[in-house]
């Protein structure tokens, strides 16, 4: 536990990765602003995500007088943020430990590779159809275990409130460190730290000992709204890999996941890719 809160604390050090860290959340910032203000000073928000967002959070006396909005300038980037970090990087990195995950574990790849084959063949997957992917489904949510890109979810109480044998009061920030629960023993088991798929093929509530020990969409009224989605993009980005290729990892690869916004591999993911009508 100490070395735990040690982790936490190093976070707030000014290091040099600290320092890149903070300098990077500035400048997304002030770039953010750059775009949100000049719509917010007219009546014309524009017709993509950002703008369906403003024009919804303006609240309006009769008569059509603009009073004022119903989330912060801060809350307004934060959802800008949450727009780009979930809705691509965070498939994106999904997609990139799940790769990595099949390249050291080959006998979940294989039989990956054959779920998708007995469905679609050599076909394009039909996106109606890629829920019937099970095996899939229980590797893309282990791997969201193990390598969640989103690394921490902040919250804040709304009354005062205990949790276990902790006393909270109203509007007590609270940040909830992902890896540390998806990776607890008494949530997970004794083989909390190991790759296995087979926890999921009951579903996520059934997987831990608590219904909602996975955390990487979040959980209750805040949950990711973009989960369906992902999982639907992931899975059919996946499939056609494993129709065409298999992957191995490359002997230059170093196994050095790192904290910059969300979870990455410092030097990257160099693996072979080899065609199937090759090997």
């Amino acid at each position: 536990m100490h070395g735990q809160c040690f982790v936490f604390r190093f976070r707030y050090l000014p290091t040099e990765k600290n320092r890149r860290k903070w300098m990077l959340e500035r400048k997304l910032k002030s770039l953010l602003t750059e775009i949100i203000q000049p719509r917010l000073a007219t009546s014309e928000y524009g017709n993509d995500l950002l703008g369906v967002m403003l024009d919804s959070c303006i609240e309006t006396k009769q008569g059509g007088k603009q009073v004022d909005l119903s989330l912060s300038m801060e809350e307004i980037i934060h959802e800008c943020k949450l727009f780009f970090f979930a809705g691509h990087e965070n498939t994106s990195l999904l997609l990139t430990w799940s790769v990595y995950l099949l390249s050291i574990y080959p006998e979940w790849q294989e039989k990956l590779r054959n779920e998708v084959l007995k469905e679609f063949g050599r076909e394009s997957p039909n996106p109606n159809a890629l829920n019937k992917l099970k095996e899939m489904t229980m590797v893309l949510f282990e791997t969201l275990r193990l390598y969640s890109p989103a690394l921490f979810m902040q919250r804040k109480t709304v009354a005062d409130m205990t949790v276990g044998s902790i006393k909270l009061p109203k509007g007590m920030a609270i940040v909830i460190p992902i890896p540390i629960m998806h990776r607890d023993k008494e949530v997970w088991g004794d083989d909390a730290d190991e790759f296995n798929p087979l926890r999921f093929k009951n579903g996520i509530t059934g997987a831990a000992k608590v219904p909602h020990g996975l955390l990487a969409f979040s959980m209750g009224p805040r949950s990711c709204i973009g989960q369906n989605f992902s999982m639907l993009e992931a899975k059919s980005t996946l499939a056609l890999m494993l129709q065409k290729f298999s992957f191995t990892l490359s002997p230059d690869y170093v196994h050095a996941p790192v904290d910059l916004f969300t979870l990455k591999p410092k030097f990257g993911l160099p693996v072979f890719l080899r065609p199937l009508d090759k090997c």
